[in-house]
């Protein structure tokens, strides 16, 4: 369940459906009431609202931050981290960024092996996005020009498949053309 929640845009959309609706029901309950039913003055205790108003934040409070400490577990630097203290023998893929190309040292990756991904620009500021073949951004990477030391993520690919690179950031006049490929395979053990 929880990765239908935080692996897709779906997931944004029912926590705000979850938290908006209510609301709505309300306002539009005390509109029409307002409106048709008694267009008095109203007569409730103020502190009866101001009770009410606490319930509410409070829970848009709890569910905001129980949606955030379950989503720490899918965020790629606490994979990254998890990889990189695992043991596992990482394969390392080193790659530069520069006028509209990246250029990788391999792109050949098996399936199931922890990959690091460490990328440098040699320009200007350029974004490093990896695709899943059905179009799902994995995940991405900012990369900044004069950094002494590369940018470095670590990901698992789960799946088979020829997974597409490209820049996230606007690189200049040819930055759509920007783009290149990992073919992930199955594993030969």
């Amino acid at each position: 369940m929880l990765d239908s929640l935080f692996l897709s845009g779906w997931g944004a959309f029912g926590m705000v459906l979850f938290l908006l609706i209510p609301f709505l029901f309300v306002f539009f309950y005390v509109v029409f009431r307002k409106s048709f039913v008694d267009s008095n003055p109203g007569t409730t205790d103020a502190k009866k609202y101001v009770r009410l108003e606490g319930m509410w934040i409070g829970l848009v409070v709890l569910v905001f931050v129980g949606v955030n400490i379950a989503s720490i577990g899918y965020m790629p630097t606490v994979s990254t981290a998890k990889a990189a203290t695992s043991g596992q023998d990482i394969i390392d893929v080193n790659f530069t960024a520069k006028s509209w190309v990246f250029d990788f040292a391999e792109a050949t990756i098996e399936v199931g092996r922890p990959v690091r991904f460490s990328g440098k620009s040699l320009d200007t500021m350029h974004g490093f996005a990896v695709y899943h073949p059905s179009g799902k951004v994995l995940f991405t990477m900012m990369l900044m020009p004069g950094m002494e030391k590369p940018t470095s993520l670590i990901h698992t690919f789960t799946e088979p498949g020829t997974y597409t690179v490209r820049c996230l950031e606007y690189c200049g006049i040819a930055h759509h053309e920007m783009r290149d490929e990992i073919v992930v395979i199955k594993g030969t053990g």
